[in-house]
């Protein structure tokens, strides 16, 4: 292995992946909505941001749209 590399000369790529990559934001969520993923996360053995990513990922893949109705 060198001990330095000549960087301009190594034609680099850029990531197929980075569309995948996450962004972190900033939300506010009330209590007990997070409450519930963190007990749902808990028996599913799995982080409750990652369940939380899941199932809106899982919305925009089913292309899911809200109904609201204000009574």
């Amino acid at each position: 292995m060198r001990e330095e590399y000549e960087i301009e000369k190594l034609n680099p790529r850029k990531n197929p992946y980075a569309k995948l990559l996450k962004k972190q934001v900033t939300i506010n969520i009330d209590e007990d909505t997070i409450s519930y993923f963190k007990k749902e996360s808990e028996s599913e053995g799995i982080p409750y941001q990652t369940l939380i990513n899941l199932y809106l990922r899982d919305c925009v893949a089913k292309k899911r749209h809200l109904e609201i109705s204000w009574t």
